[in-house]
């Protein structure tokens, strides 16, 4: 703790305080650090970087986190999560593994996030379940994507499985940062698998259940119909849906990790830190780890000797030449003719203005944009191809 004090951080009590001894303190930065009573700290890959705000509404658990500077978690639990520069949680929050915060992203009270990425500026109100999303869309504080307070992500089915993961946005376009914002209004909800386009605005109090790929559309719900229906447990009538949807998911996280890899890593300093860089990479490839996972747990509900369906048989047969190519695809860099213009662009950039990444990128012109956009794109459709052949081999 002293050494803590010693590096300059605000503790105003630091009796109240616990931090473990696996955590590193050399990775905790002192420097406009204010961490308030009731805070615990654990984990020895815990990384806080300047300026963060710990605690200031409520008691805090860190376990495994990678804070960057000027984070604020205002209250709750924090476990094998990312917070980008300037990322605030509010108090009430439960922020499980596999969820990124990038730059600005916010969260109000009372917020549940496990296999979650949110884009620059994203925003979510209060009371909130939202795991296994990835949200991106927005160009800054003013003009951001956001979701209302008391909406769900459905995310577990009556089969017990979760190969439920939704695309509100997408990585090729995202991370442009010049894309129409996505509305979800409050008290309403979303049953994964789902994609929504850029500009789609869910109307208060509706449940999305399908997909909406036309950009600028407002969807809106009547009230369901009442009634009951046969039943039958395990029985994905929806299984190509499924697949492809989970394909497509899988897809964009492995362009992602490109781009953290060749893009990101191309701003490492202050707002950067190597060791939040380092994070971003595991956790997007412990993400990419758990919705393969998550796909071999459906391959073992499915019945090999239902020969009246093609794809039931495939998928449920071959799982292991499935993952098998998972495992070569999700290395997969993309283009590297595309991949070295598109990062040379960055570099000249970065010459002309410095290494704020958020300035950077969106001081990018269309072509510009569009030459990383097809790069991305490639890896997302490389990866559905290339596991979908072993699927339509049979």
């Amino acid at each position: 703790m002293q050494q803590l004090l010693n590096k300059g951080a605000t503790i105003y009590d630091p009796g109240a305080v616990y931090i473990d001894p696996a955590v590193d303190i050399d990775r905790l930065a002192g420097r406009e650090v204010t961490i308030y009573p009731g805070v615990r700290i654990f984990g020895a890959d815990t990384f806080i970087g300047e300026g963060a705000q710990i605690g200031k509404e409520g008691p805090v658990t860190i376990e495994g986190c990678y804070v960057g500077p000027k984070v604020s978690l205002k209250g709750g639990f924090f476990s094998g999560a990312v917070f980008l520069a300037g990322a605030a949680c509010g108090s009430g929050a439960h922020v499980r593994p596999g969820t990124i915060l990038e730059e600005y992203a916010g969260i109000a009270h009372s917020v549940g996030l496990k296999q979650t990425i949110l884009f620059p500026y994203v925003t979510l109100g209060s009371l909130i379940n939202f795991c296994d999303c990835l949200m991106a869309g927005g160009t800054g504080p003013k003009n951001h994507s956001e979701v209302g307070s008391s909406y769900i992500h459905f995310n577990f089915t009556p089969n017990q499985d979760k190969v439920t993961p939704s695309l509100i946005g997408d990585v090729p376009r995202g991370v442009m940062l010049n894309q129409s914002p996505i509305f979800l209004g409050g008290q309403g909800g979303m049953v994964g698998p789902c994609r929504l386009a850029y500009g789609t605005v869910v109307a208060a109090g509706t449940l999305c259940r399908h997909d909406q790929l036309k950009e600028n559309h407002l969807v809106y719900g009547a009230k369901p119909q009442a009634g009951t229906m046969p039943y039958k447990p395990g029985n994905y009538l929806n299984l190509k849906r499924i697949l492809e949807q989970n394909l497509n998911f899988i897809g964009n996280l492995i362009a992602l990790k490109q781009w953290y890899l060749q893009i990101r890593a191309r701003f490492t300093g202050p707002e950067l830190p190597v060791a939040l860089l380092n994070g971003l990479e595991k956790t997007v490839s412990a993400g990419i780890a758990e919705r393969i996972q998550q796909l071999g747990k459906l391959s073992t509900k499915l019945d090999p000797s239902d020969s009246g369906n093609h794809l039931h048989l495939a998928f449920a047969g071959r799982w292991a030449d499935v993952e098998g190519r998972f495992l070569k695809v999700k290395a997969y860099a993309g283009d590297p003719d595309l991949a070295g213009r598109f990062s040379d662009i960055i570099d000249e950039q970065i010459k002309r203005r410095g290494r704020s990444y958020i300035e950077v990128i969106q001081s990018l012109d269309a072509d510009q944009s569009a030459i990383g956009t097809q790069w991305m794109t490639g890896i997302v459709e490389s990866v559905n191809s290339q596991v979908m052949d072993v699927l339509l081999s049979v």
